[in-house]
């Protein structure tokens, strides 16, 4: 009982960011932003993180804000899979 309680309210991490490039086949890399704050001078800085995602039906293009969630390891690199497409990139 207690465990079906636990497995219920187990919430997935997920983080969104920017496709910054789509060219391989099924894998989408993702630019996530933070923002931290300087342990000794208090000012904010922005810090971005470079991940590698499973895209398996190609729906993500370079520019789209998506929401991805880890997941068993991939390849090297990739262990993040792609979860949704939350906005999409305006075509010039």
């Amino acid at each position: 009982m207690a465990t079906e309680t636990a497995a219920a309210e187990k919430v997935q991490r997920t983080l969104t960011g920017t496709v910054v490039s789509s060219k391989t086949e099924k894998t989408i890399a993702v630019e996530v932003q933070r923002v931290l704050k300087h342990p000794r001078y208090g000012k904010y800085i922005r810090r971005t993180t470079r991940l590698l995602a499973h895209d398996e039906a190609g729906q993500a293009r370079e520019g789209d804000t998506v929401t991805i969630s880890p997941c068993r390891p991939i390849s090297r690199r990739k262990s993040w899979q792609l979860v949704s497409v939350i906005e999409r990139a305006v075509k010039v």
